[in-house]
């Protein structure tokens, strides 16, 4: 038996009554949760066939059978994978030929778009379907858990070092990587993560955020690892209706990303009931402004704020300790726990505080390498200082003050140059969000035959007085000559990622599209121009 499903087998033994999860208004204990992933298990082994280390892709909402596709997965010895449910065809298809799944895990709704694209992965043998028919190759949920009327034969299968999960990145471009993480992996995460949370079986977690993005998926990874109650939302469009949720289920802990905390601190209705339970607010996926991590702390007076940072390929990077945010609103901590990070240079050697280079990883938590894709596996995991292991080049920018703390500066590709200086986005993106009334801010870079790139800002505000000098006026207020947007435009809405990023590299990207289009009409009009100036003279 894995490390996880023993988790889940201690707290079903000792527990078996107590709530394990809240989804779509059903309430399920941890000895029904574990009887209904024995069932799944022994349906994977027998009806589809899976075989310890097959893969199974499971593609759903956040509910209650994504938890028991999770943990009957692994009960089976296999590898599960989840992947987001607004995830298109062609994309569902490169994962699903790409792992070499043998079982897809869906839902009704989703049918059409799962067959689809399994037409494309000659290595799939099942399609379970939550409500389905049983029609054709698909197999009945509901008939799978009915016919194992026994809990799971199989000996114990596995180890800690053998693979658990392979998490799809959502790359700006090109395919999607998977990330290999192995029992082990998620073990130390987990441990890790919830030491410094303080994390405990009376604990309850508010979770809106997508079981296909790691920080989800870990919520229910580390609500199972101590025993406590994960409450699963499936997004945060409507805060209004999901907000009431953490006074009537009294949750403890509510996990955030940048754009959830830009929605918070604008609500005007906030009721000051909703957060008298909550004792932990975390964020993770990017770096929270200042303005909006003072803001939270005045609406959830009662909770210590954890700002960190993460990324898939090792989950969870650094660690803010909450009596650090008042000295230090910027800073994304330290290395968690049982792990190092630093700073380096192109080498890989540490640089003296101060200086930006490249943030380095080591330890448990560190993954495998990319599935079936040893080029960018060598580029991120390249040779420590010990010849035993290789460590995680983030390809991240960051900078280290003196006492260790670690400051997000930008994604290496992100990185702007204006008037010859190196402009990160997140800086300029930190003031923005200072301007009352900013909901969203990212920032583009515009080709400018002066300056190099001429800066941009896209904003979504509530205040429909806001215009573009007043922006310009603030940055001008607190950022350098050289870090000044000089154009600003206002939009309904920024696009996101699945994990709930803004896509500033499809902004980007459009930004770019529109310099070439304007540069072939000026071209076109110049020659008019041209032919005029020449006639006048």
């Amino acid at each position: 038996m894995n490390r996880y499903e023993h988790h889940l087998a201690e707290a079903a033994r000792r527990h078996p009554r107590k709530t394990a999860l809240v989804a779509a208004g059903r309430r399920v204990a941890y000895g029904e949760l574990h009887d209904r992933v024995e069932r799944f298990a022994a349906g994977l082994a027998g009806q589809a066939g899976l075989a310890n280390g097959e893969r199974c892709v499971i593609f759903m909402d956040n509910c209650v059978e994504a938890a028991v596709g999770i943990f009957g997965t692994l009960r089976a010895g296999g590898v599960f994978c989840v992947i987001n449910p607004t995830t298109k065809r062609d994309k569902l298809a490169f994962v699903l030929a790409d792992s070499g799944a043998s079982v897809l895990f869906t839902q009704a709704r989703l049918l059409p778009v799962a067959l689809a694209a399994a037409a494309g992965a000659p290595a799939l043998r099942k399609v379970v379907v939550v409500d389905g028919d049983g029609r054709g190759a698909t197999i009945d949920y509901a008939r799978l858990l009915e016919a194992a009327n026994a809990p799971l034969a199989a000996p114990e299968v596995g180890i800690d070092i053998d693979l658990a999960m392979l998490v799809y990145t959502s790359g700006s471009t090109g395919n999607p990587k998977g990330v290999m993480m192995t029992h082990a992996n998620i073990e130390h995460a987990a441990g890790s993560i919830g030491c410094y949370l303080r994390a405990g079986g009376d604990d309850v977690v508010l979770s809106v955020l997508p079981l296909a993005f790691d920080y989800g998926l870990y919520q229910l990874l580390m609500c199972v690892r101590s025993g406590a109650t994960l409450v699963l939302e499936k997004s945060f469009a409507f805060p209004q209706k999901v907000l009431p949720l953490l006074a009537r289920e009294r949750v403890t802990t509510f996990p955030l990303v940048p754009t959830m905390a830009a929605l918070i601190v604008q609500l005007r209705n906030f009721d000051p009931q909703w957060a008298r339970s909550v004792r932990c607010v975390t964020n993770t996926a990017a770096a929270l402004p200042p303005s909006h991590i003072q803001a939270l702390q005045a609406r959830f007076p009662q909770a210590r704020i954890y700002s960190m940072y993460g990324m898939t390929e090792s989950k969870r990077c650094t660690w803010l300790p909450p009596e650090e945010l008042a000295r230090r609103p910027g800073s994304v901590g330290i290395a968690i726990p049982g792990t190092e990070a630093w700073v380096a240079d192109e080498a890989g050697r540490p640089v003296p505080p101060g200086v930006v280079g490249e943030l380095v990883v080591r330890g448990g938590h560190v993954m495998q390498g990319y599935w079936n894709n040893p080029e960018a596996t060598a580029r991120a995991l390249r040779p420590g200082r010990y010849p035993w292991e290789r460590v995680l080049h983030t390809g991240d920018l960051f900078r280290m003050d003196e006492e260790g703390f670690l400051y997000f500066v930008a994604r290496r590709d992100d990185v702007l140059k204006s008037r010859g200086e190196k402009v990160s986005p997140t800086e300029v993106e930190n003031v923005l969000y200072a301007i009352a009334g900013v909901r969203e801010a990212a920032l583009v870079g515009v080709p400018d035959p002066v300056l190099g790139q001429a800066l941009k800002a896209l904003l979504v505000s509530d205040d429909a007085a806001l215009d573009a000098r007043a922006v310009i006026a603030h940055c001008r207020a607190h950022l350098e000559e050289f870090m000044v947007p000089r154009l600003v435009e206002f939009r309904a809405a920024l696009p996101r990622t699945a994990t709930g990023k803004i896509h500033r590299s499809r902004l980007q990207a459009e930004a770019d599209a529109e310099d070439m289009a304007m540069a072939a009409t000026a071209e076109a009009s110049g020659v008019v121009e041209a032919s005029s100036e020449a006639a006048g003279a």
